[in-house]
């Protein structure tokens, strides 16, 4: 007959999924509520044109999300980006890296 001390320890809880917390965690902290930026995105567009490769960073809707690829067209009069698949609105971006 176990004691009560080795009896209790099959009660313990244990972690099934090592990382899962973690990782659960950094999705819960990248997603959240969109954030000001006080970059203005417009004057780093300027520079750029149809066909350059950029990753942009841009909330949408429920996380930040990270999106590369070539430049379809840059319209300024509805302050749009459409560069991919994606059509993001200025006021959405959070950063712009050019690739050399």
């Amino acid at each position: 007959m176990p004691n009560n001390i080795q009896r209790a320890v099959q009660f313990l809880p244990f972690d099934a999924l090592p990382g899962w917390k973690e990782a659960l965690y950094e999705v819960e902290q990248k997603m959240g509520q969109k954030e000001t930026t006080f970059a203005p995105v417009e004057s780093k567009l300027v520079h750029l044109k149809k066909g350059d490769q950029i990753k942009v960073y841009y909330y949408d809707q429920l996380a930040y999300l990270e999106l590369m690829g070539t430049i379809k067209k840059i319209d300024f009069v509805k302050k749009k980006l459409y560069i991919a698949q994606a059509i993001i609105d200025f006021e959405d971006i959070d950063q712009i890296l050019c690739s050399a």
